[in-house]
């Protein structure tokens, strides 16, 4: 596609854009560029009483060309030559051809001598050049001129039509309709659009160009057989034919031009107005969303049960998940909307935007300081309480377990020591008695251990708040309180045994060694039993390796507890062979002991049973353990590449921002690439997300393999998109200055380079004193005298109208562009409404209503009505009341 930029002149016919002469081969092109370049010039000829036939021959002797651009430009040639030789024809062509340079055109490989030579390419290219200067270069529509200029208006004239879609000068002007379209938005009485079709194209066209023809003045240019039997029509034929149509509806543009200059920056006024309503509700929902919010955090009310505690930190996981990304967007999109607002202000000469009390930028970055603040402690918080309750509920099961052995131990104790049957026993039953006594007490000392255990798991349950403590200590205070009776019961009965053990003879030592060493063995197989079947819990291979350890050697000493056993049941043995032997009356029971042979039996039977039980369990939770290393593994990967990578990119934005190179679009096509790098990193976050839930939930609390935590790349993830999120929006306002303003790109290197030199800390802001050297680098006379300190406070409540201390780059560049700027935008439209006023210096309510849409006209009228003096026309609004409502009081 050809460009042709109205503030490129001298550039505005490039070498490899010049006039496409390659394509000028084509037959079919070239004939539509001959009728109808022909036509265009006769256009003009015919005004100086005469025409061309053939394009390249009546040009030759330059006298034609020069009457030409005489007729086009409105200003005289130098005199042509009036001889016939060659050298006067090529005289009078350079003539031609060093006015048209004149004007800003650069000529490319056109010559006289090919002119002259009836060149036929070069003189199509020479012609081109003419009707684009002259035709073509001066269209300008709102921001856009020449080519795009012409385009842009053909789009917005023929937008209300269907089966109109221009978006070229070849293909979308085949069917007729646009010609058409075009005709009919201006002089709709022409042509009766509602029964042209869009497939014959060859009766739209010939409709179109007779009717241009005759009641436009604008001659037939182009066949309506070459462009429908073309492929693709010449763009410059169809171009130079459209501008013919631009010039003779430019009268009626220019009105519809100043209108929209009015609704420009009406438009522009309410737009600053919604985005100052927009940003105070967004603040103030912000706000209230993190009132309500960081009291829930700051609860700290604890649950006595672990599936409560789960749920509440279930809770705050999706708090994190799905409530708070939202509102961390919503705090970026509100900081962005408030300096594109403040931008846009500052391009309107309005004044700069301060937020109703407590809703100030820095207002919401507090609070969300202290929102983020109580966020961490009540993670914490949480993580401790379920390390608490989940060691609370093992302490306590250990507890219960304990005490239900304890307690079935004691059961009848009681009642045994307070029994007096030694008053009516016989000798050997007394004798008996006193031994079965001593072996109790050997069984009460080896059960000491047992209560002391007790006592201190309930006490430690006691320390950690365990919520059903009270039930823990009467329990425990019933088995400290029976145990304290069971030693002075034993030792009464123990005194009372004493007493008649020297009336009584010695009992049968075989039953007494039994007792003895059957005691120790059931109360070891008891305690065996206990720790076989006692709970663990560990959160680390070592744990479960020494666990599985101390297991191993306990298997170790099982043989020597055989041994023992069968040594146990060899007494008993021998005590039922004496028996038998000499007929002894023993009523078939030890009474030193009531554990029997079968209890033993019975005991070590599962004994061994919960050995392999053990083996199984010591295993599964050794699997879990290699399980949480590999969590914490795959964990600790992940965050070691995602944490570095997180702050290399945060110091590679910081340079990008200070170490900007290229014009402020290339900066900004860089950034919003390199933004899309870091959103597309996103999947990573989630992955490190997905396997930090898994930690969690696996109730892993530390990792040796990593010193990034999840709230760590969660915190610095934010603070990526925030930064990169700003410096996008500093870009942007700043090529909002520089487009609003009229800054070049060397301005804005300039700029860019000066601010960088003085901004010695590469904090991207400016103080006092450096934003001072800046200005006198720049040529500005700032001395130390009181003129020149109240200069620079002039400029520094400019630059600085928060007084914050420091200058952003945006603000120095809006300074700058205030300065250096050439015209206003209030100029271009009080300029528009001089030219609906016309000389009577007012308008009409009337006549603003008919020229601007409805609600925008209303809104003007609203905002002139208190400005209208009292020496105005009724009804009507004057250029006074007009300029003071757009623009206030300081710009008259």
């Amino acid at each position: 596609m050809d460009h042709y930029d109205s503030q490129q002149t001298n550039d505005y016919m490039q070498p490899e854009e010049d006039w496409d002469r390659d394509l000028l081969l084509d037959p079919a092109w070239e004939k539509q560029q001959r009728k109808t370049f022909t036509a265009w010039c006769n256009s003009h000829l015919r005004k100086a009483g005469t025409q061309i036939e053939n394009i390249e021959e009546d040009f030759r002797d330059g006298l034609k060309l020069m009457l030409l651009l005489e007729v086009i430009s409105g200003e005289r040639l130098a005199k042509p030559e009036r001889g016939k030789m060659r050298v006067h024809k090529i005289s009078n062509v350079n003539k031609a051809l060093d006015f048209i340079a004149s004007k800003g055109v650069k000529l490319v490989s056109i010559g006289a001598e090919e002119i002259v030579d009836g060149n036929v390419k070069m003189t199509l290219g020479m012609i081109w050049t003419i009707i684009l200067r002259f035709a073509i270069q001066d269209i300008s529509v709102e921001e856009t001129s020449a080519k795009e200029g012409l385009l842009l208006w053909c789009q917005r004239k023929t937008a209300p039509y269907k089966n109109v879609n221009i978006q070229n000068f070849h293909i979308s002007w085949k069917d007729g309709l646009g010609f058409c379209a075009l005709i009919h938005r201006h002089r709709p009485e022409l042509i009766d659009y509602g029964k042209l079709r869009k497939d014959d194209p060859l009766t739209n066209l010939n409709t179109a160009f007779d009717v241009a023809e005759k009641y436009l003045d604008i001659p037939k240019m182009l066949d309506a057989e070459d462009i429908v039997g073309t492929a693709r029509p010449d763009e410059k034929a169809i171009m130079t034919y459209v501008s013919s149509f631009y010039h003779a509806f430019s009268g009626a543009q220019k009105a519809e031009t100043a209108a929209n200059r009015i609704c420009k920056v009406l438009a522009v006024n309410q737009e600053n107005e919604q985005l100052m309503e927009d940003y105070e509700k967004l603040a103030s929902d912000l706000l209230e969303w993190i009132r309500r919010t960081i009291p829930w955090l700051e609860n700290r009310a604890p649950e006595n049960t672990m599936h409560a505690m789960q749920q509440k930190l279930e809770d705050f996981r999706d708090y994190r998940r799905l409530h708070k990304p939202p509102k961390v967007q919503e705090k970026c999109q509100l900081e962005i909307n408030f300096n594109t607002l403040q931008t846009k202000l500052r391009l309107s000469n309005r004044p700069a935007f301060m937020p109703s009390e407590g809703r100030m930028v820095s207002d919401i970055n507090n609070a969300w300081g202290c929102l983020e603040q109580a966020e961490k402690g009540y993670e914490e918080w949480l993580l401790n309480e379920i390390r608490r309750l989940e060691r609370l509920d093992h302490l306590a099961e250990k507890f219960r377990q304990k005490a239900s052995i304890h307690e079935a131990w004691t059961d009848g104790k009681e009642a045994m020591l307070r029994q007096k049957d030694y008053e009516t026993a016989t000798l050997s039953e007394i004798k008996a008695l006193l031994k079965k006594h001593e072996a109790f007490e050997s069984d009460l000392a080896a059960h000491q251990d047992r209560v002391e255990q007790i006592a201190a798991i309930a006490q430690e349950l006691n320390e950690l708040d365990y919520y059903d403590s009270p039930s823990v200590n009467a329990r425990c205070q019933k088995i400290c309180d029976q145990w304290d009776n069971l030693g002075a019961l034993t030792q009464k009965r123990r005194e009372a045994l004493e007493r008649t053990e020297k009336l009584l003879e010695t009992i049968d030592q075989l039953y007494l060694e039994y007792a003895k060493r059957a005691a120790p063995f059931n109360n070891w197989m008891e305690g065996a039993m206990e720790d076989l079947q006692d709970t663990f819990i560990v959160h680390a291979i070592e744990e479960v390796q020494g666990l599985t350890t101390a297991h191993e050697q306990f298997k170790a000493t099982l043989p020597d507890a055989d041994k023992e056993r069968l040594a146990i049941l060899g007494i008993h043995n021998e005590v039922s062979k004496i028996v038998q032997t000499y007929h002894v009356n023993m009523a078939g029971t030890n009474p030193y002991t009531t554990i029997t042979p079968q209890e033993i039996n019975g005991k070590w039977d599962h004994v061994r049973q919960l050995v392999p039980r053990r083996d199984q369990a010591l295993t599964e939770e050794h699997a879990r353990q290699q399980h949480n290393e590999r969590l914490r593994k795959q964990f600790g990967a992940q965050a070691n590449v995602i944490g570095p990578w997180i702050q290399t990119k945060m110091e590679e934005i910081g340079r990008i921002s200070i170490e900007m190179h290229g014009t402020l679009e290339d900066q900004l096509s860089h950034l919003r690439q390199y933004e899309k790098s870091i959103v597309n990193y996103k999947p990573k976050i989630d992955q490190l997300e997905g396997d930090h839930q898994l930690i969690q939930e696996a109730l892993i609390f530390d990792n040796k393999h990593t010193n990034y935590t999840m709230e760590h790349i969660r915190v610095g993830w934010e603070q990526l998109l925030t930064t990169i999120a700003r410096t996008i929006n500093e870009v942007e306002n700043q090529i909002l200055t520089r487009d609003a303003k009229g800054i070049s790109q060397e301005q804005m290197n300039e700029f860019r380079a000066s601010f960088n030199h003085f901004d010695r800390d590469h904090s991207g802001t400016l103080g006092p004193e450096e934003f001072k050297a800046c200005l006198i680098s720049l040529g500005y006379d700032i001395g130390n005298d009181p003129q020149g300190e109240a200069e620079f406070a002039r400029i520094m409540s400019i630059v600085d109208p928060n007084r914050l201390g420091v200058v952003t780059f945006q603000a120095f560049i809006d300074f700058m562009s205030r300065e250096t700027a050439d015209t206003d935008t209030a100029d271009q439209v009080m300029a528009s409404f001089k030219i609906l006023a016309g000389d009577k210096n007012y308008i009409t309510v009337d006549e603003l209503r008919r020229e601007l849409p409805p609600d925008q006209a209303e809104y003007c009228i609203a905002r002139m009505a208190p400005y209208t003096g009292p020496d105005a026309v009724p009804g009507a609004l004057d250029y006074m009341s007009f300029s003071t409502a757009l623009y206030g009081e300081s710009d008259l």
